[in-house]
């Protein structure tokens, strides 16, 4: 079984954010790769490979998961009182096409961004958004993860749509506590990246740039 929720909660690694009305939370050099941890989720037999690139816009992450399933993990402190606001640039070079992403067999997404917040001693109680660009479903759709009822698979951008294009999206943290989890969040304990196809044992290729907070 892929303890995929428990991965996300413990690899965080510490970082310290000034209050702004924007906050950077990746900068996607050669630098902040080498510190992150990269986790393997338990039981895929690979690891994504994670690498830096650039273009006009700036640095990017590359994301290459060929039956694989590991993670990039940061630990913060974000108001999101005063930043309640996820911004999120990626793209899909190679999607999934044909798999139940709602489904423990399918359960796979070529990029997605976790939001954590700690709601208990253990990483297991903690509360995620998992923010997706689906291969499958439509914006706007949302699941429970098939693992963890704790864990929320909100899309907020398709292949079905923009299959390599660059998209940048945009959600209210705060509101989808509260929508999905029915929690009053003030302050945000973690992001995470990760492409997994551990489930599906195909392979997904994908971008990350520019991960945001902001007011607005």
């Amino acid at each position: 079984m892929k303890l995929l929720f428990l991965i996300v909660s413990i690899l965080f690694m510490t970082a310290n954010l000034s209050l702004a009305s924007e906050l950077k939370v990746f900068d996607f050099t050669e630098t902040e790769l080498s510190e992150l941890q990269v986790r393997k989720v338990r039981g895929a037999d690979n690891k994504t490979i994670y690498s830096i690139g650039s273009n006009e816009s700036g640095n990017f992450l590359k994301s290459v998961a060929d039956n694989a399933a590991s993670g990039l993990g940061k630990e913060i402190k974000i108001d999101l009182n005063k930043t309640p606001f996820i911004n999120i640039t990626w793209k899909i070079e190679k999607d999934l096409v044909g798999i139940k992403e709602n489904t423990k067999k399918g359960h796979d997404f070529a990029a997605r961004v976790f939001a954590v917040k700690k709601t208990g001693a253990t990483p297991l109680s903690n509360r995620a958004i998992n923010y997706v660009f689906s291969s499958n479903n439509k914006i706007g759709f949302y699941s429970p993860s098939p693992y963890t009822k704790k864990s929320i698979d909100n899309v907020l951008a398709t292949t079905i749509t923009d299959l390599n294009k660059w998209v940048t999206v945009k959600s209210n943290v705060k509101e989808d506590f509260k929508k999905f989890h029915d929690l009053d969040v003030n302050e945000l304990d973690g992001l995470a990246i990760m492409s997994d196809t551990d489930n599906s044992k195909m392979k997904a290729i994908a971008y990350f740039q520019n991960i945001y907070f902001s007011a607005e």
